[in-house]
């Protein structure tokens, strides 16, 4: 090839030129793209864990919509994330911070809080009580935003900007495997440790038990990957000799020089953020115990929405990441958002239509086939946003702010699924993404998605 790409020598000061879609598609075998991956894998194993996996765990244990609503408000901690970043991204851990350098020590320090959390929710039963699984699904929650704080700024400060597109693509990649782990994977292992006999529908502690320790244990990937990672470059930064100056450094400086870089377009930028995969988030968390309610098994729930569909997302990823590098990511933005609110409404189909494993498929590959085109294009122009003195903190402002209105809104889903069922809760998430077309179609018409310095 006639061409250098940043990423593959890991050398940051490369520029990359013109390229042909051949040479597009190589990229993502470059050693930085295949590290993003499994790291990837990493970030996106907890996720299901305590939403949509546990949901389904949820509604089967006998456990009412309104409260498996009210308790994907654990997710908020995502949301939140934003208020321990700054500590993430200029705090050096002792002795490790020095071995591994601050990024890498967090991230283990992070991966190790998951696999605790995992472990103590294997070991809680929701029919005995509920509130040790919430517990374990917080400090679940908490290790894994805390990875992603520190997983974002390490891919922000691997490679230059236009190659974000492409890490992004890869890092929905190994998240997306890592979904189909933690949803098929842990739906097969918990049918296969069942007592065999039993009623179908019969909640079984233990087999959800061994499907949690399981997944516990397939956190070591991201540990291995972390232990022979490179610390990327070290970006230095001012010096605080108080806990005064620390705070202005850390915590106001970040979110004051974005908001002075783009002074009031600031305001578009956040309600975008805020708002733009608002469709899917709502949705989501009745996904699940729809799939219950309308009578899918296990095995066709594994087979259909967790393993095929996230195929699906793969495919809409790297769909998504190539369009980016060709077309430019305020054009496959505009067309995830519309993709995010439309396929919404094939839910809608569903729900009236009934039992339908054929159906399912269809829905699912629509849908998810969007998701990763929407996601890998949302990464890629977060990534553009921030400023690499202040990546992890402004980072996890932009994805915090993406997750806090839609996880509050989503607590509701349950109530709202009992007063107007279905087909009209699913349809309602797709009137929820029309604005979000105008949002971008402002951001796109004042060109602001180029202007941040790297």
């Amino acid at each position: 090839m006639n061409l250098t790409i940043q990423g593959m020598n890991d050398t940051p000061t490369e520029k990359m030129t013109s390229l042909r879609w051949r040479d597009s598609l190589l990229i993502y075998l470059s050693p930085s793209s295949l590290r993003m991956l499994t790291l990837g894998f990493a970030a996106g194993l907890p996720l299901l864990l305590v939403l949509g996996t546990l949901s389904f765990r949820l509604r089967e244990a006998g456990i009412d919509r309104a409260m498996i609503g009210f308790l994907s408000w654990v997710g908020l901690a995502y949301g939140f994330k934003w208020a321990w970043a700054p500590l993430v991204d200029r705090l050096p851990i002792p002795w490790f911070g020095v071995w591994l350098g601050r990024r890498r020590s967090w991230l283990l320090l992070s991966q190790a809080c998951v696999i605790a959390g995992l472990l103590g929710m294997a070991m809680s039963n929701p029919q005995v009580s509920l509130t040790p699984l919430v517990g374990f699904a917080l400090l679940t929650a908490f290790g894994s935003a805390t990875q992603d704080i520190a997983l974002d700024a390490f891919r922000i400060e691997s490679a230059q900007a236009r190659l974000q597109a492409v890490l992004a693509a890869s890092y929905q990649t190994g998240y997306r495997l890592a979904m189909i782990w933690a949803g098929a994977g842990v739906f097969w292992i918990a049918a296969k440790a069942e007592t065999v006999g039993l009623p179908v529908g019969t909640y079984q502690d233990h087999a959800w038990a061994v499907a949690y320790v399981a997944m516990a244990v397939s956190m070591a990937v991201g540990m291995v990957t972390v232990l022979f990672s490179k610390e990327p470059a070290h970006v230095d930064l001012p010096p605080a000799h108080s806990l005064r100056e620390w705070l202005s450094v850390a915590v106001i400086e970040p979110f004051a020089e974005f908001i002075k870089r783009y002074r009031w377009h600031a305001v578009l930028l956040l309600a975008l953020i805020g708002t733009y995969r608002i469709s899917d988030i709502v949705m989501g968390i009745m996904a699940n115990p729809f799939y219950v309610d309308m009578g899918y098994t296990k095995e066709e729930v594994a087979t259909v929405t967790k393993l095929y569909g996230v195929v699906m997302t793969l495919v809409g990823a790297f769909i998504g990441g190539v369009m980016v590098l060709r077309w430019g990511v305020m054009k496959v933005l505009m067309i995830g958002a519309v993709l995010s609110a439309a396929t919404n409404l094939l839910f809608a189909w569903l729900a009236m239509h009934g039992h339908d494993v054929y159906g399912l498929i269809a829905v699912v590959s629509a849908d998810n086939l969007g998701s990763g085109i929407a996601s890998a294009a949302f990464i890629a122009y977060l990534s553009s946003l921030t400023n690499v003195q202040y990546s992890a903190t402004q980072y996890a402002l932009f994805s915090s702010l993406m997750l806090l209105a839609p996880k509050f809104l989503a607590g509701f889903s349950g109530l709202a699924v009992d007063a107007a069922g279905y087909a009209w809760f699913f349809t309602g998430t797709a009137l929820l993404g029309v604005p979000v077309l105008w949002l971008v179609w402002l951001a796109s018409r004042f060109h602001v998605a180029g202007d941040s310095p790297r």
